[in-house]
């Protein structure tokens, strides 16, 4: 059978145009969390603080890693939660973020492919070690980390293009990019693409401390691009600089963005305009570990918001995968988990 070129190219351009139209586009820094549950002695052989978060080198990651007993290790970092949390609710995902070519590497990237996600970067073959969190868990549940950062920090503005990029309907940033050697140019050009293709871009605040570090940029960026903000209240009033979260609703009412704003036991305030929706948060007998909360959050509201929900239920499906995941250890939605959702 004889088939014309061009009709073949137009099956190519259409299989290349299905495998990038994905709801969600998560870009953050690739870190595979791996954690151990260890005694107090661990943490006094490694003269870490309990309950602290401490970036570590090269060196000290692999004398820890090497200390530690059995462990879990999975795919980790804010947005990568967020969109394998997503993937898991049943949306399609895809992810850029950089690894290397080594065995935690291979841990990520198998992790998210498993559930569905589309890896838009292949590892690199060089430079530094695949990123991970040494995340120590004692047995009152607290959690100790030690951070060693390395290959995420080398994702780059030539990382981020039409053909990686794609066609999602959302685009999620987290604000630990702008800490990235080339952070806030490769933000910028994934803003610009999105505009481009008619993505919707949401940018999560990650940590008041960052809000700090950047705080103008992010102002920049919400006023040209940006046009969802995720955020805890403390992140949000970082933003705005204020102290009072009444005054923070009041310096947001400049602004066109949508406002997805968690607080705690306090629910969460979805704010757009005059339009503002508070959703109060759910009773929890137990709290196993907050870690992960605002990110299963996130995942649930977007998840609402590309099929078209209203902002309440948006709402509403967010507050429930944050109270399932803070009765758990870790981090990750689980499949299914919206079947006893009602």
């Amino acid at each position: 059978m004889i088939v014309d070129g061009s009709l073949c190219a137009d099956f190519g351009r259409l299989n290349t145009t299905m495998k990038q139209a994905v709801q969600l586009l998560g870009i953050s820094n690739a870190i595979v969390d791996v954690l151990a549950h260890i005694d107090d002695d661990f943490l006094k052989k490694i003269d870490a603080v309990p309950g602290s978060m401490t970036l570590i080198d090269q060196q000290r990651a692999h004398q820890i890693y090497s200390m530690m007993g059995p462990a879990t290790e999975m795919s980790g970092g804010s947005v990568a939660n967020t969109v394998a949390g997503f993937a898991n609710l049943g949306g399609s995902a895809a992810y850029i973020g950089r690894v290397k070519k080594d065995q935690l590497g291979s841990i990520f990237n198998h992790d998210m492919r498993s559930l569905g996600i589309d890896i838009r970067l292949e590892p690199g073959t060089d430079g530094a070690p695949t990123a991970r969190s040494h995340i120590l868990i004692s047995a009152d549940g607290q959690r100790t980390m030690q951070t060693y950062l390395g290959a995420c920090m080398e994702l780059a503005v030539s990382d981020i293009t039409p053909e990686t990029f794609g066609a999602p309907k959302a685009v999620l940033l987290e604000g630990y990019v702008w800490d990235l050697p080339e952070g806030p140019a490769l933000a910028r050009r994934a803003i610009d693409i999105a505009a481009s293709n008619g993505t919707t871009v949401v940018l999560s605040l990650s940590d008041s401390f960052c809000v700090e570090r950047h705080r103008e940029s992010f102002d920049e960026a919400a006023r040209n691009g940006v046009d969802i903000i995720v955020a805890d209240d403390e992140e949000l009033n970082a933003l705005m600089q204020t102290s009072e979260f009444d005054d923070t609703l009041e310096a947001i009412r400049n602004y066109d963005n949508l406002f997805v704003i968690t607080r705690s036991e306090l629910g969460s305030v979805i704010v757009r305009g005059d339009e503002k929706i508070e959703q109060a948060a759910s009773r929890v007998d137990a709290v196993v570990d907050t870690t992960g909360a605002g990110d299963a959050y996130c995942a649930g509201f977007l998840f609402g918001w590309v099929n078209g929900h209203p902002l309440a239920e948006c709402a509403k499906i967010g507050t429930f995968c944050g109270t399932t995941v803070i009765q758990q250890v870790g981090a990750r939605i689980e499949p299914g988990l919206l079947d006893d959702y009602d």
